[in-house]
C-alpha cells in the first residue's frame, strides 16, 4: 500500500500549526486512495517535535545531524526526497509555508513528481484545487504523473485532531549531502506579541494610519493578538515587511481579524479572507473590505480603537 509523507515544519522542537493543516490534506487524500500516512521531521529540535507529530496517530521519521541543522533547502529537501522513497511514498504533502514553497519544487524535482501548489480543497485522488491571478480565479488541477508532491494553503485546512494511540517515532538514516550553500546567520525578529502565521487574532492596518501604528499596537496588546501590515504600509516603509498579510505576503486564517484602515485590495484579501471572523474599520462606507467583514465600523480608526481598546480592558 502507497504512503503519504507529510513533511513537518519546525523551530527548535516546535511543531507549526501549518503542519497540522497538511496533516489535514493527506488525511482527505487518504480517504481517496486507501494509502497509509507518516511523517518526517527534520533538522534541529526534531527529535522533539517528532514526538509532537506522534501524537496524531502516525509514524513519524526523524532526520537529525549537523547536517541539516539549519533549514537550507537543499539539505531539507534532499533528506525529504530520501526519505520518501525509503518509506514507498506514492505523495508528498506539505503546508504551503516559506519553508514548503522553497523546498517543495526541489522534492519534486529530485522524485520526478508533478507538483500541485497552493492547494485550496482536494478534489480527488489526482485532483486539486489552486488560486490563481491573486485569487481571481480558481482552477482544478490535475497530476498525472505516479508520484506527486503538494503544497496545501494551510488556512484552508482545520488543524487535526490527535489519534486514539500515538505513532512510532524512528531517526531516518539519510546521506549526508554536500550543499552549495552554507548557513550564515539567522537574524530573527523578536517580539513580545504572537507570531503572525501562528496568531488566534489578527489586528492589521492599511494606508489609513497614514504610517502611525500606535492605535493598530494599543489594541493588539489588549487582545494578546499579533499585528499585520497592507502592502501599501510596507511599500511605503512604515512597517516591515515581515508584518505584510496578503498574496505576496503571508496568508493567515486567525479566529478574529480586525482591519483598520485597510480598502481591500484583492491582494489583500487573498491573505485574510479565510479568517473566521472579520471586523472592518473604515471611514471611506464604499471600500472593498467591507464586502468580506463580518461586522464593519464606518469611522475614523484614530478614535475608534482607542475606544474598542478600553472597552476591551473593561471586560478583562
Amino acid at each position: 500500500m502507497a504512503t503519504i509523507l507529510v513533511v513537518a515544519e519546525q523551530s527548535n522542537g516546535h511543531l507549526k500549526k501549518a503542519t497540522l493543516s497538511a496533516l489535514t490534506a493527506a488525511q482527505q487524500v487518504a480517504k481517496n486512495t486507501g494509502a497509509n500516512i507518516a511523517g518526517v521531521v527534520i533538522g534541529a529540535g526534531a527529535g522533539q517535535a517528532a514526538q509532537d507529530l506522534a501524537a496524531y496517530g502516525i509514524p513519524v521519521h526523524v532526520v537529525e545531524g549537523a547536517a541539516f541543522e539549519h533549514a537550507l533547502a537543499e539539505t531539507h529537501s534532499a533528506a525529504a526526497a530520501e526519505v520518501a522513497k525509503k518509506a514507498g511514498a506514492g505523495e508528498v504533502v506539505i503546508a504551503a509555508t516559506a519553508y514548503g514553497k522553497d523546498i517543495a519544487p526541489r522534492i519534486a524535482a529530485k522524485l520526478g513528481a508533478g507538483l500541485a501548489s497552493d492547494v485550496l480543497a482536494i478534489v480527488g485522488a489526482n485532483q486539486f484545487k489552486r488560486a490563481m491571478w491573486a485569487g481571481n480565479a480558481i482552477a482544478t488541477v490535475e497530476v498525472t504523473t505516479p508520484m506527486k508532491v503538494v503544497t496545501v494553503r494551510a488556512t484552508e485546512f482545520g488543524a487535526a485532531q490527535k489519534g486514539q494511540a500515538a505513532g512510532t517515532v524512528t531517526p531516518a538514516q539519510v546521506s549526508a549531502p554536500q550543499p552549495k550553500t552554507k548557513f550564515v546567520e539567522f537574524n530573527e525578529v523578536k517580539s513580545a506579541r504572537p507570531e503572525l502565521t501562528e496568531a488566534r487574532v489578527v489586528v492589521s492596518g492599511g494606508r489609513g494610519t497614514k504610517g502611525d501604528f500606535k492605535p493598530i499596537e494599543q489594541l493588539a496588546d489588549v487582545l494578546n493578538a499579533a499585528v499585520g501590515a497592507s502592502r501599501a504600509v510596507v511599500d511605503a516603509g512604515w512597517q516591515p515587511n515581515d508584518l505584510q498579510v496578503g498574496q505576496t505576503g503571508k496568508v493567515v486564517a486567525p479566529q478574529l481579524y480586525v482591519a483598520a484602515g485597510i480598502s481591500g485590495a484583492i491582494q489583500h484579501l487573498a491573505g485574510m479572507k479565510g479568517s473566521k471572523t472579520i471586523v472592518a474599520i473604515n471611514k471611506d462606507a464604499e471600500a472593498p473590505i467591507f464586502q468580506v467583514a463580518d461586522y464593519g465600523l464606518v469611522a475614523d480608526l484614530f478614535k475608534a480603537l482607542p475606544e474598542m481598546a478600553e472597552a476591551v480592558k473593561k471586560l478583562q
